[in-house]
C-alpha cells in the first residue's frame, strides 16, 4: 500500500461518516467496505453495510452539526491500515478524537476496522 492508496482509503471512510444522505451514505459504504464487514471500537458495534450505516446514523444523531476530519497523515503497508481523526463542531474545537486501525480485502476495500477513542467529551 502506498501512501496514496492509505490517504485515498481514509479520506473516503471519513466522507462516509460525514455524509448525512442515507442513500448516499450506503452507496459509499458499498463502494468502500465488504458485504461482511465488521467495525468495533469500545462504545460500539456494528456487522455488514446496514449494520455500519446504522452507526454512522447513531452518532451523526448524537453530535448534530458535527463533523469528522483526518489528523494527521494516515499510513498502511500490506493488508492493514492505520490512521487519526477528530469529531467536532465544524467551526470550533474537536470534541472526540480517535485512532483507527482497519484490514483490507483482497480487492482493497475495508474487511475490519478497529476504533481507539484516544479523547471523549468531558475528558481533560
Amino acid at each position: 500500500m502506498t501512501a496514496t492508496d492509505a490517504q485515498t482509503l481514509a479520506t473516503r471512510y471519513i466522507a462516509a461518516w460525514n455524509e448525512t444522505d442515507p442513500a448516499r451514505r450506503r452507496a459509499l459504504l458499498a463502494g468502500l467496505w465488504t458485504e461482511d464487514a465488521t467495525y468495533r471500537d469500545p462504545l460500539m458495534q456494528g456487522a455488514g453495510h446496514e449494520g455500519i450505516a446504522a452507526l454512522i446514523a447513531g452518532v451523526q444523531a448524537r453530535f448534530p452539526g458535527h463533523r469528522f476530519a483526518l489528523a494527521g497523515r494516515p499510513d498502511g503497508y500490506a493488508d492493514r491500515l492505520r490512521f487519526s481523526w477528530t469529531l467536532g463542531p465544524e467551526a470550533g474545537a474537536p470534541l472526540v478524537a480517535g485512532t483507527d486501525f482497519a484490514r483490507l480485502a483482497e480487492d482493497g476495500r475495508l474487511r475490519t476496522v478497529c476504533g481507539f477513542l484516544d479523547r471523549l467529551p468531558g475528558e481533560a
